[in-house]
């Protein structure tokens, strides 16, 4: 399992978040996401801890809390198939036929 963490200050550093999960138990990984195009943290993160119950801790007491000057949103993480469907179909951007035709 990994935990979704939301609504993040721009300035979040992976130890800064470290150190706040680390209260709940130990911390396995630290992922704050960057934008492709300005290298800027994107304002949310994921955290993977020891064990399902550090996780289940760290969400019900960090949900909702204040910390630098946002109010986290902190839940299970979803997996990333579960998110398809907003990019339209895959296969209409030049697969199949498409590519058949370039090849002249």
């Amino acid at each position: 399992m990994s935990i979704y963490v939301g609504n993040l200050s721009y300035e979040v550093t992976q130890d800064n978040l470290t150190a706040v999960f680390a209260e709940y138990g130990s911390v396995k990984r630290v992922q704050l996401p960057t934008d492709r195009e300005t290298g800027k943290l994107r304002g949310f993160g994921f955290v993977e801890m020891g064990t399902d119950e550090e996780e289940t801790t760290a969400i019900d007491a960090l949900d909702g809390a204040e910390w630098m000057g946002r109010d986290l949103k902190v839940n299970k993480a979803k997996p990333r198939e579960d998110r398809g469907g907003s990019f339209g179909g895959g296969n209409r951007s030049g697969g199949g036929g498409g590519g058949a035709r370039n090849r002249y």
